[in-house]
């Protein structure tokens, strides 16, 4: 059998890390949006090139929350390729809207910009541009079509941390950029986690709300929200991994 990824492997090169910053966590009272938190969404930000993260619960939540506060829902379509991960698909529907499958690029096996350009209607108000396997979407020209026909472009970046699209790093080319950082990724945490990058501060600031129940900086819930948040562990490992990610990624390319 071959693995596709060890994160035991991972934890290894890193035990002593990651198990001192575990015990530092759980030796404070801040589990939940703390310190960690906050520092690793402003070093993700530094790294993709980008104004704002804002960390989440998961990466279907990441797109999911991105779409509500690009006010996209009931009525809409959001274009996606028919060759993606089911979390795409799922947060569509979450969001409420409804996904329009195209076609892909059978060199890149990523969404084709004249499938975009086709299954265009006029519900369509959004494009999920899916980095897969880490080879970006062909952004120049899915860019085109969305100023074209006036679509938010969101980055589903669940498969392609640290890879870049005519030097810049996706999640930073869209309205939007959605990671994910479950285990297996190559940015990968303990247990789930997520992030949406944007250089938007309106969106980002909505983002902030959504994921805590629609919260203000008072605490009061200024519209329906989510529960979404990452933990101080997750984020504390993250921490240890970021620095490491491009050297990471070199040695799972074969």
């Amino acid at each position: 059998v071959i693995f596709f990824s060890n994160p035991q492997a991972q934890y290894s090169s890193y035990k002593k890390e990651i198990d001192t910053a575990i015990q530092k966590v759980l030796s404070g009272n801040q589990l939940i949006l703390g310190k960690n938190v906050s520092s690793f969404e402003e070093e993700f930000a530094k790294y993709i090139g980008v104004d704002h993260v804002i960390a989440v619960g998961n990466g279907t939540d990441a797109l999911c929350l991105a779409l509500r506060a690009l006010n996209i829902g009931h009525g809409y379509e959001v274009i996606a390729p028919s060759h993606t991960a089911v979390a795409t698909i799922a947060a569509i529907e979450m969001a409420g809207a409804t996904p329009a499958l195209v076609d892909i690029d059978p060199v890149h096996y990523t969404i084709s910009p004249e499938a975009i350009e086709n299954g265009i209607t006029s519900r369509t108000r959004a494009v999920i541009a899916v980095h897969l396997y880490g080879q970006p979407a062909n952004m120049e020209k899915i860019l085109e079509v969305a100023k074209k026909y006036g679509l938010k472009v969101i980055e589903d970046c669940a498969q392609a941390h640290g890879a870049t699209y005519k030097n810049q790093k996706v999640g930073s080319i869209g309205d939007v950029g959605c990671f994910s950082f479950y285990p297996t990724k190559n940015l990968g945490a303990l247990g789930d986690g997520g992030a949406i990058s944007t250089s938007n501060k309106k969106t980002a600031s909505r983002i902030s709300r959504l994921r805590q129940y629609g919260w203000n900086e008072n605490k009061i819930s200024e519209e329906p929200g989510w529960n979404s948040r990452l933990d101080e562990l997750q984020a504390a490992v993250l921490r240890i991994k970021l620095p490491n990610l491009d050297a990471d990624t070199e040695k799972r390319m074969v």
